[in-house]
């Protein structure tokens, strides 16, 4: 993988039109609250991620990292969180993939798009064939990703390009003030605090494969700036366009992208438009699915070698030299976990939010390692001896200020994604499955954990 690959691989793991339609129905506040991440959670966390990747190029990422600074016990649980957090998190990208994808049959999309059993087979096709193309391996798979930044970044493109036309002809659907693009913070909207910066995450995905990328100490860090700059651009003004197009009250948060589109397009008479938009990114959630396989299923490969996993995970393919076994069994979870999710949902949308949450608070915990690890890392010489190393810029003023912003936002973001959201009917039961379902994904790890311990020590013996 080039600069290029990782540019666009970068994008297709990041940027997800559903968090600008989140931040959408969200409200006005958003576009503030984008502004606010961007600068001291995004900025910070491309800093860390920059530093630690060219300190540490061994594939693994954050497994490695976390190892690296506080020993194999801590690193095996940011590995294992890190990886098992996609069991709830590609459920409900699937999901909203398949929402999205429903506008390809124009206006009637958006009955289709709350469809349960569309959603359901659209999103298990999309899952099958992400993960054939990454086992198949990242010569082939890597133009998914390719793709899947290309479809991801220009239906944006098109969303803003629409609402700027419909402006100038028939003015905005809502009205943009100073006053109600700050912040609001209640209990129904806090919520949706932990979403705006974990669209932010993703960009050190692509380091926990850096034995597949060309000169990754040069690589990674421009690729990672150049498509960090990409992504807090379009959304901060994708939510000015989204919201341009139709109030808030009218966004759903899984496809308002291409309701929004769909609306514009029929306005200036180019019912085209949202359906050319709905086929650009139905092939860039597949790469967004194909790069999150492609990236994570490194991690328990890593910490299949090293022996704290059952052996097979650290198996691979002797044709396609990918950790299949790994990717098999990331993607038997999550689809199981998709099936699971629809029963005793109230909505759609209620197990969708669910996923989001369980996936956020998961995925949050390695990067609390991530964030104190590189100040726990800040002392060892080779940081400043080692010629290949891209420094947080600042000195150590600079490396403790992103380490700290970062793992304040990080811990923040973890307490608010256990607050259920204000348009939750049942409020307990949504609390008892969230907290229940990542309490067992932790467990279960740390039982794995203790077995391959044992396993080690036995055979030391």
């Amino acid at each position: 993988m080039g600069f290029w690959d990782v540019l666009l691989f970068n994008i297709a793991t990041v940027l997800g039109p559903r968090w600008i339609a989140a931040a959408g129905h969200n409200g006005t506040s958003s576009i503030s609250l984008w502004v606010i991440a961007a600068l001291f959670f995004f900025v910070p966390g491309a800093f860390v991620i920059n530093e630690l990747s060219s300190r540490f190029p061994d594939e693994g990422g954050l497994y490695v990292w976390a190892k690296e600074a506080f020993g194999d016990f801590h690193g095996f649980v940011a590995g294992w969180t890190y990886w098992i957090y996609t069991v709830f998190y590609f459920p409900g990208l699937l999901l909203a993939s398949a929402s999205m994808s429903a506008y390809i049959v124009g206006e009637k999309g958006a009955a289709l798009s709350q469809d349960q059993t569309f959603l359901l087979a659209v999103s298990l096709v999309l899952l099958v064939v992400a993960v054939f193309l990454n086992i198949i391996g990242l010569n082939v798979g890597k133009w998914l990703q390719n793709s899947g930044g290309v479809g991801t970044y220009l239906p944006l493109l098109m969303l803003v390009g629409v609402a700027l036309l419909v402006y100038f002809k028939h003015g905005a659907a809502t009205h943009f003030t100073r006053a109600n693009m700050a912040p609001t913070w209640n209990w129904d909207t806090v919520n949706f605090w932990s979403q705006i910066a974990f669209a932010f995450t993703g960009l050190e995905l692509v380091s926990a494969m850096s034995e597949e990328v060309r000169d990754p100490r040069r690589t990674l860090p421009r690729a990672v700036f150049a498509a960090g700059a990409m992504i807090a651009f379009m959304y901060i003004v994708g939510t000015f366009a989204i919201l341009s197009l139709a109030p808030a009250a009218d966004v759903d948060p899984k496809s308002g992208v291409f309701h929004a589109i769909t609306l514009g397009s029929v306005v200036l008479k180019v019912g085209f438009l949202g359906i050319l938009a709905a086929l650009l990114v139905t092939v860039g959630n597949a790469g967004g699915v194909g790069s999150t396989v492609a990236g994570i299923a490194r991690v328990p490969f890593v910490v299949g070698i090293d022996r704290y996993l059952p052996a097979a995970f650290g198996k691979i393919h002797p044709k396609w030299k990918t950790p299949y076994i790994s990717i098999l069994v990331q993607a038997g979870l999550s689809g199981a976990i998709l099936l699971l999710s629809q029963i005793k949902s109230e909505t759609v949308q209620a197990a969708y939010q669910m996923l989001i949450d369980a996936a956020i608070i998961l995925y949050f915990i390695p990067f609390l390692y991530m964030f104190a690890g590189v100040l726990k890392l800040s002392g060892r010489k080779e940081r400043t001896e080692n010629p290949h190393a891209v420094l947080i810029p600042g000195g150590k003023a600079g490396l403790w200020l992103s380490g700290i912003l970062g793992f304040v936002v990080v811990l923040i973001g973890i307490f608010v994604s256990l607050v259920p959201p204000g348009d939750s009917i049942n409020k307990w039961s949504f609390e008892l499955r969230l907290v229940g379902g990542t309490a067992v994904s932790i467990l279960l790890g740390l039982v794995l954990y203790w077995r391959g311990a044992r396993s080690k020590r036995d055979a030391r013996v």
